[in-house]
């Protein structure tokens, strides 16, 4: 796949080029601020954009502003962010937008069979977030909640189900059979009142969206 990378730590892109490239991808485009990486966007149309949360000028959040951006004038891009620390505002409303889009803790990329599942997993229309920050969106909330229904292995799995996780890949984490995972998912959903649904991305969605609604 084609690839652009915005990243304003010259190290850390140079790294993640040498990543890609090295598992065969193309860095079609490297950049250090959100300007530059939406004009590499515009200009190659790249099947997947990396992209650091906070950039140049005010190291806020430029990245998922850009990402917000793109997701919305070029869909066929997917995008997959990376962050420092766990910041969780953006994330539902990126994800709601539509397959293609994942969100990392940049420790993720030192873990790299991992990081390079997650960008194919992104390029290729499905979700993938880091299990930080699911573990942020799925915890307790102060009141009560449906969560509060689940199991401590139901969590576990809604927590894959989350980060994007398949039913097969959910079995393999835990050690499960994939029969065994199935009848989580479907006691999950039902718990939580959502539609089953054999969609990954729309089974990542109707998770956050009822983790959105069930925090306030």
């Amino acid at each position: 796949m084609r690839v652009v990378i915005a990243e304003d730590t010259v190290l850390l892109r140079e790294g993640l080029a040498g990543l890609l490239e090295d598992a065969g991808h193309e860095v079609v485009g490297r950049a250090g601020d959100a300007p530059a990486l939406l004009a590499l966007v515009e200009e190659h149309g790249p099947e997947l954009a990396v992209v650091d949360v906070r950039m140049p000028p005010d190291f806020d959040d430029e990245g998922t502003r850009a990402a917000a951006e793109i997701r919305r004038d070029h869909p066929g891009t997917a995008v997959l962010v990376l962050s420092q620390h766990i910041e969780t505002r953006h994330v539902v409303d990126l994800v709601s937008a539509g397959g293609g889009f994942g969100y990392l803790l940049k420790d993720r990329v030192l873990d790299v069979d991992d990081f390079l599942d997650a960008a194919r997993r992104v390029s290729e229309g499905g979700s993938a977030l880091d299990p930080q920050v699911v573990a942020t969106l799925v915890a307790k909330p102060e009141r009560d909640s449906a969560l509060d229904e689940l199991t401590p292995r139901e969590r576990e799995v809604l927590g894959l189900m989350a980060e994007g996780r398949t039913n097969a890949g959910i079995a393999r984490q835990l050690w499960l059979t994939e029969k065994t995972v199935e009848t989580h998912v479907r006691t999950i959903l039902m718990k939580l009142g959502l539609t089953v649904s054999s969609d990954d991305h729309r089974r990542v969605l109707a998770v956050l969206t009822y983790l959105r609604e069930s925090q306030g």
